[in-house]
């Protein structure tokens, strides 16, 4: 059963004026206002009583700043004027107390008996909706400073990590934090001399010129303890200054040569940040602002901090890789032969590891004197690209040395001997390698007695620019036949080397890569050997080297050179190419050359063996 249509009774009405959930204010034709309900009266802290009778536009309406909006401009009047009803959602009220109410309102005509029609407005309070905007775009504010900051973080970061030269590091820095962080900045490091201080960059998009012209030695700190930068400098943290601080006078020369920066490039404030990491101090730099730009903001100088610690952990980093890189340098040089230097022979050696990080690597070259006086070659290539396939390599050289020094074996059996000892008491995995005796009289003729065990094979590049690979003697990786129990061997090659003729050993490293084949690597060493076939011995190995620009892999390069035909016979007077003067090698000058001192270079072909089989000299 259902309740009587009661919409007519005034209780009824009344109810609903006095308990609806918006204000409501009412007005007659000329928009004064006649009626307000209890909701309207708290939203603007005016009792009802006060408002009756006055026009509530000049009473109530105001904009964002409480000033008046001129009558023709107010929405909610057009009402009155057309009779279209209107809605908005960026209009305010004046309260009682002086503030202002955002509201979102709806007007429509009022219909009064016998009467114009009046305005009826229905508002409600919008300001909790309009502090949540404002909370919104100031966190979106503060995201994308937070994102430009991050944006810069990860820029510097990237130029911090792309180099390991210091020096250009700092220069790229200086220049990336103008001008968003900076008008002008300058960089200053600590030399690794007592209180030595150097500046290294100084940057300004304004007077480029007078940037350069700052750079330079600065005055020690030991004359200038007090000063901004030397804090910085001392580990103090970070420092700040502003007009007030820069206007003071020069008390340490430090100091003065610091504001020297801002008597050529202005500024009014600037932040001096240590480059530092855990251990040290390494250096500063300086961001200054000019002109209109605002001061730093904590923000902005936290920002900065943390710039000057990725950057003093980046030079940290380099220093420990530079010493890292020069320890392993310095043994490899160790491990590495120096080349003898034999009459009228040359010899030339160059070496470079696959990583660059630890400048070390399996593979090696050695040439030594026997104790026949015949001079080795060797060319080896252990697996492996570190520090334990350098250490396998030298256990193998040295194998090698003994086995060879004493016996007057061909290379086959030497080979094998070998191949059981790295088997039998050594744990060093594979290796190849070409082991190859230079045998000939005084003066010549030469030969090239030589054993394979599955190395690329020697190239014999000819005076002319001929060349062709000497395929012979080809045998099993060493390593692998001892151990397999497979009863495989090595046979001995020989080739008649003629006069000026180089013979170039090499590992696979020269002539391989990812991005290229082995086939396509060794005719190209062909046809580059050819053309260097004239040039001097050492810029024969050096063109060669950079041409091929071999890349990925240990690369070691022996080269033999050999005299005209009758250099160095009993009664020639032609002087040796290189005499009293070592064989370049990259191996440290410290070392002398392995059998040098044992056997003189007067008596190296007088006591070398010439096969039977070689051809008499022509």
């Amino acid at each position: 059963m259902s309740g009587a249509d009661r919409t007519g009774e005034p209780g009824v009405l009344r109810a609903v004026f006095d308990g609806l959930g918006a204000g409501i204010y009412a007005t007659d034709a000329t928009g004064r206002l006649i009626a307000a309900n209890p909701r309207a009266e708290r939203m603007v802290a005016r009792p009802a009583a006060r408002m009756l009778g006055h026009d509530m536009h000049d009473l109530l309406h105001r904009d964002a700043d409480g000033q008046r909006i001129p009558r023709e401009n107010c929405r909610m009047l057009q009402v009155l004027a057309d009779g279209r009803p209107r809605e908005g959602g960026d209009e305010y009220l004046l309260r009682g107390d002086g503030t202002t109410l955002p509201v979102i309102w709806s007007a429509a005509l009022l219909e009064l008996p016998g009467e114009p029609p009046g305005l009826v407005l229905a508002f409600h309070d919008f300001s909790v909706r309009r502090a949540a905007e404002r909370q919104t775009a100031a966190y979106l504010q503060a995201l994308e400073a937070l994102t430009a900051r991050l944006t810069v973080v990860s820029e510097v970061s990237s130029v911090l990590i792309s180099s390991l030269d210091i020096p250009r590091m700092l220069r790229k820095l200086g220049r990336m934090l103008v001008p968003d962080l900076a008008d002008w900045t300058a960089v200053d490091v600590l030399t690794g001399q007592p209180d030595e201080v150097l500046r290294i960059a100084v940057h300004s998009a304004a007077d480029p010129e007078a940037a350069g012209e700052l750079e330079g030695p600065l005055p020690s700190l030991a004359e200038s303890a007090g000063a901004d930068l030397v804090r910085a400098l001392r580990g103090a943290g970070t420092v700040s200054l502003d007009a007030a601080d820069l206007a003071r006078e020069p008390d340490t020369p430090l100091t003065a040569a610091h504001r020297g920066l801002f008597d050529r490039l202005g500024g009014h404030s600037a932040v001096v940040v240590p480059l530092h990491s855990r251990r040290r101090v390494f250096g500063a730099f300086t961001v200054a602002r000019t002109g209109d730009s605002p001061p730093y903001t904590e923000d902005e100088m936290m920002m900065l901090a943390d710039i000057g610690r990725r950057a003093g952990l980046a030079m940290d980093n380099a220093r420990l890789f530079d010493q890292q890189r020069h320890v392993a340098e310095t043994m490899q040089r160790q491990l590495l032969t120096p080349l003898p230097q034999v009459d009228h022979l040359q010899m030339a050696a160059r070496y470079r590891p696959a990583q660059v990080a630890a400048e070390i690597g399996g593979d090696w070259y050695d040439a030594f004197l026997l104790e026949d006086g015949v001079t080795t070659m060797v060319i080896g290539d252990v697996v492996g690209h570190d520090l334990q396939a350098a250490a396998h390599m030298a256990e193998v050289r040295n194998m090698l040395r003994a086995l060879a020094w004493d016996r007057r074996e061909p290379p086959s059996l030497i080979m094998r001997r070998l191949d059981e000892a790295m088997t039998n008491t050594s744990d060093a995995p594979m290796a190849t390698m070409v082991f190859a005796r230079i045998e000939g009289r005084e003066g010549g003729p030469w030969r090239l007695h030589w054993v394979n065990a599955g190395h690329p094979p020697p190239l014999l590049v000819e005076a002319g620019g001929g060349t062709r690979f000497l395929e012979a003697g080809h045998g099993p990786l060493l390593g692998m036949s001892a151990t397999l129990n497979l009863g495989l061997h090595w046979p001995d090659a020989y080739e008649d080397l003629p006069p000026e003729a180089t013979v170039v050993f090499y590992t696979d490293g020269l002539v391989e890569s990812r991005t290229r084949p082995i086939d396509t690597g060794m005719e190209l060493l062909c046809r580059n050997a050819s053309a260097l076939a004239r040039h001097g011995l050492e810029e024969f190995c050096d063109e060669l080297l950079e041409r091929l620009d071999p890349r990925g892999d240990d690369v070691a390069l022996l080269a033999l050179r050999l005299p005209r035909y009758g250099e160095g016979a009993p009664g020639d007077r032609t002087p040796s190419p290189s005499r009293g003067e070592p064989a370049h090698s990259p191996a440290d000058p410290s070392r002398s050359a392995p059998g040098a001192e044992a056997l003189g270079a007067e008596e190296v072909f007088t006591q070398a063996p010439h096969g039977a089989d070689r051809p008499p000299p022509p």
